[in-house]
């Protein structure tokens, strides 16, 4: 089995997201895109991160219509600090057969990561390219996606939201409606946030 590895805080998962995982599929002959969401990640401040299962619940709604991408709470599971090699052995321990793809934006490939030679040896490492970002330090040995670069931002999401500005066709339209739903990010009470349904 070729397996993708997609963790992030999803806070909330966005279109990006998708298409950097169904591009990775395509071209790398994925059976499977495992999308899996951090409990505290180690690079950033989990500021306003919202708890592992309602992220999950927002994954699982945007992904239920490609049945090649699959949810995994095993960081969740884990709890503590998420680092991709404890994901990653865990992985190889479940799927011995398994051959590993770690998905990444290439603004995590400028940052310091926990055992990264050992993380390399177990894994490809896969990047997609990100606007003023320039992964010196990593170039060596990371396979590239050719895909169009879609600049969304979790973070720009949120603050639309709170803003009361839409985010439609940035985020699925069932991630949209839940997010309204339960009234989250701060989303403004307003008719349509009533209905499900944000502006």
């Amino acid at each position: 089995m070729r397996l993708g590895v997609f963790g992030g805080t999803f806070n909330p998962i966005h279109l990006g997201h998708l298409l950097l995982a169904e591009t990775a599929r395509e071209q790398l002959q994925l059976d499977r895109v495992l999308f899996i969401p951090t409990f505290q990640p180690p690079h950033k401040r989990a500021q306003g991160l919202l708890p592992g299962d309602v992220r999950m619940a927002m994954i699982e709604l945007a992904i239920r219509d490609q049945p090649a991408f699959v949810a995994s709470d095993i960081e969740l599971q884990r709890k503590g600090t998420s680092y991709s090699i404890e994901t990653v052995k865990t992985l190889h321990t479940q799927l011995p057969m398994a051959k590993l793809f770690l998905l990444v934006g290439e603004d995590m490939l400028t940052v310091k990561w926990a055992a990264w030679n050992e993380v390399k040896t177990l894994c490809t490492i896969v990047g997609a390219r990100r606007t003023g970002t320039t992964a010196m330090r990593r170039e060596t040995g990371i396979k590239w996606l050719d895909m169009p670069r879609v600049e969304v931002a979790s973070s720009e999401i949120r603050q639309r939201i709170k803003s009361g500005r839409s985010i439609r066709y940035l985020v699925p339209h069932a991630v949209i409606r839940y997010i309204a739903e339960h009234r989250l990010y701060g989303t403004p009470p307003t008719p349509e946030t009533a209905h499900g349904h944000l502006p």
